[in-house]
């Protein structure tokens, strides 16, 4: 039996991801993270715990700490995320929403005792977060950004990709 070979037109094929730029949070995506509580498109974490079993959390209070990290503040001092990155900093976030098919943040999480850092990552988040925690007995968690990667929406030409890699 003679086997065909389809051949997709340009238009089918998949888009491939645009060049690969230095990773630096623009002012659009600062936004999204910013409103992200706001309009109900919370930005979902992944983690691995001590078993190397995925844990997934929802963290209304990430927010832009820098150009190149983002933080959150994590209410429950004691709980499954904060030992989880106790024993592997690794981790990802995702966002989603009606515009923005998908945003990944890839990076390495670390916990901070640092009164000053402390002080700023319960500042950052949304002021609901703030409020469940408000003799803050949570915990700051500073993420280094390794990579963003995703579709930042939709244009005339098609997907509008991003791609930004740490230098």
């Amino acid at each position: 039996m003679r086997r065909r070979r389809i051949h997709l037109s340009a238009h089918l094929r998949a888009p491939q991801m645009t060049n690969t730029t230095p990773l630096k949070l623009t002012p659009e995506i600062s936004a999204l993270i910013a409103g992200a509580l706001d309009t109900d498109n919370v930005l979902m974490l992944a983690a691995v715990d001590r078993d190397r079993k995925p844990l997934l959390s929802f963290r209304g209070s990430t927010a832009v700490f820098s150009e190149t990290q983002l933080s959150f503040w994590a209410r429950n001092a004691g709980g499954a995320t904060l030992d989880a990155i106790s024993q592997n900093p690794n981790v990802a976030f995702m966002y989603r929403s009606k515009s923005v098919p998908l945003l990944q943040f890839v990076g390495r999480a670390r916990i901070s005792d640092d009164p000053t850092e402390r002080d700023r990552v319960y500042g950052l988040a949304h002021e609901r977060e703030r409020a469940s925690d408000s003799e803050r007995k949570g915990r700051a968690v500073i993420v280094d950004l390794d990579e963003v990667k995703g579709v930042l929406g939709r244009g005339t030409g098609g997907p509008i990709f991003c791609h930004m890699v740490r230098g």
